[in-house]
């Protein structure tokens, strides 16, 4: 530590200090401070400050840089590598994402230069959104739009991270949901050809051109096969959407690495591994084999527990099925939000949700791999009784370490015990910091009770049956994305300010238990899911349909 003197002025012709028992290091001038050999100096009302600077604390700081400098600069050759190979891995795809990325600024930009020239003739003036340009909420959601699958995924990350952005923003692009363009079904038709390689109608019957769904990255036609007359839908690819994912994820982890090499703070957050982590998940997405491996995995799991009378997966057909085409068995029936439709088919909606909640726990140890999206879409009572799970583009894989720490951490939500919640996360969390558990159990308290605070909005409707003339009572779960992602992202949030980093299987996880707690509202208000004696949420033992890992 760096010696200081402090004096106050001249005694008789001496300094004296200004603490009477300072060491007097050196001899300086009125109120003069010394730290080391560097100075600086104030001036005020004839008295000067001087502060100097540590020799030796300049030198740490400089070998601290020097240290730095010479880290960056043995990574600098694998970075250049890296973005090297991305580069040729992307190929000319990039510049063709490049132009298409410009083209679509161009006409969001025209758009906004129009409406910017109209409302400067309008007496209220320019409305704020117009004044932020293409980053106002309105804009900046149709240049996503624009750019195609990659950017409306992340619109769709917008609108369910309340937390993380602004309320309009948040709002605006709730509209990524449900706007995907649909594909013209000549293109459709053009890709079918394409992958089957043959003609359509030798192998389908008929194929409805209006598409029972559109989303981001696929569109859903309802079809016949030929010959056994089957119900089928076919999953489809939308065109060049592969191209879009690798050049738009190319970019961003070439981006990543770079400002990680800028900002070693970064790698320490493990940006590049998150990007890696996304990347790998959205192309999986558009592997409809692995898809269909997905579905084929979860029914091998089914028969072979005994499930098959309880629930289902629709049977693919493999020989009308490629990476970009998944021909499907049809499932009919209705999604679990809807309760008049359900009572309709079961005398005890409660029981089917069971149902649903012990094939879907089940499944986190007996298959290899678990359902990782089963919003209302995906989640269906079936006309015969049974739950169907639908789409398996979105799927999770647990590890032994953090199915055991999920199994405590279940456990005590239900009891409420929020000492070993902490502890139960703290052992799922990576970190290389002690925890005080007992501050983190009580900020998980004070989110988790905030569990019986959410609105639950169930919309009524009447309609009077022309048959009978009875009245039919439609009720239906209003399911709030916002405020679940909110809770979710609390968690998150908190645990993060401990220094914890959680494997992707405990996002999935959690973000599955928060739509199965919806449905027990809806369906089953008076059951607490974790600790019905009838719901099995674990079990001892996984099945040899399961590899250990």
């Amino acid at each position: 530590m760096a010696s200081v003197s402090v004096f106050r002025g001249f005694v008789h012709g001496r300094r004296v200090p200004l603490f009477p028992h300072q060491s007097q290091v050196l001899s300086l001038p009125v109120t003069s401070i010394l730290i080391g050999s560097k100075k600086l100096e104030y001036r005020s009302n004839g008295l000067r400050l001087y502060a100097r600077y540590s020799e030796s604390q300049s030198a740490r700081t400089q070998d601290l840089f020097t240290s730095r400098l010479q880290e960056s600069m043995e990574k600098l050759p694998k970075l250049v590598e890296d973005i090297v190979q991305t580069s040729i891995n992307t190929g000319p795809r990039g510049a063709v994402r490049l132009a298409q990325g410009i083209q679509a600024v161009l006409g969001v930009g025209s758009e906004w230069v129009a409406e910017l020239s109209q409302s400067r003739n309008s007496p209220s003036g320019i409305p704020s959104q117009l004044q932020l340009g293409l980053l106002s909420p309105l804009y900046l959601r149709k240049l996503f739009e624009r750019l195609g699958a990659t950017y409306i995924k992340l619109g769709q990350f917008i609108a369910s991270a309340p937390t993380l952005f602004p309320e309009e923003y948040v709002q605006e692009f709730q509209y990524c949901f449900d706007r995907a363009p649909v594909v013209p079904f000549e293109e459709i038709k053009s890709i079918l050809r394409e992958e089957l390689a043959g003609p359509i109608d030798s192998i389908y019957d008929y194929i409805d051109p209006t598409p029972l769904a559109s989303a981001s990255i696929a569109q859903v036609h309802a079809a016949r096969l030929k010959g056994s007359q089957a119900d089928v839908v076919i999953k489809v690819l939308k065109p060049g959407i592969e191209d879009v994912l690798v050049a738009d994820l190319n970019f961003i982890y070439v981006v990543a690495r770079i400002v990680e090499f800028l900002n070693p703070d970064f790698s320490r957050a493990s940006l590049v591994a998150i990007v890696n982590d996304i990347r790998a998940s959205m192309l999986e997405e558009v592997d409809f084999k692995k898809e269909a491996a997905n579905i084929e995995s979860f029914r091998s799991y089914l028969e072979s527990m005994g499930l098959t009378r309880q629930a289902t997966a629709p049977r693919v057909y493999p020989e009308c099925s490629t990476k970009r085409v998944l021909t499907m068995e049809r499932l009919y029936g209705v999604p679990l939000t809807d309760l008049d439709s359900i009572s309709s088919l079961v005398s005890s909606p409660e029981t089917s949700l069971i149902t649903a909640l012990n094939v879907w726990f089940g499944s986190l140890l007996g298959c290899e791999s678990f359902h990782a999206d089963v919003h209302a879409g995906n989640l269906w009572l079936l006309r015969d009784g049974r739950i169907g799970f639908l789409d398996f583009g979105i799927v999770g894989r647990i590890s032994p370490k953090t199915w055991g720490a999920m199994e405590v951490f279940l456990g005590s939500i239900a009891t409420e015990e929020y000492e070993s919640m902490a502890s139960a996360l703290i052992e799922m969390g990576a970190t290389n910091t002690d925890v005080d558990s007992r501050a983190f159990a009580r900020d998980l308290e004070k989110i988790f009770s905030s569990i019986q605070d959410l609105d639950t909005e169930i919309v009524v409707a009447t309609a009077t049956r022309t048959n009978t003339n009875a009245t039919a009572i439609s009720a239906n779960l209003v399911v709030d994305e916002r405020q679940m992602n909110a809770l979710f992202l609390d968690v998150v949030r908190v645990s993060e300010s401990y220094g914890l980093r959680f494997p992707r299987e405990f996002a999935l996880l959690m973000k599955q238990l928060l739509y199965f707690d919806r449905y027990t509202r809806l369906l089953a208000p008076n059951m607490n899911m974790l600790q019905d004696q009838r719901i099995s949420i674990a079990s001892n033992q996984r099945t040899t349909n399961r590899n250990i890992y």
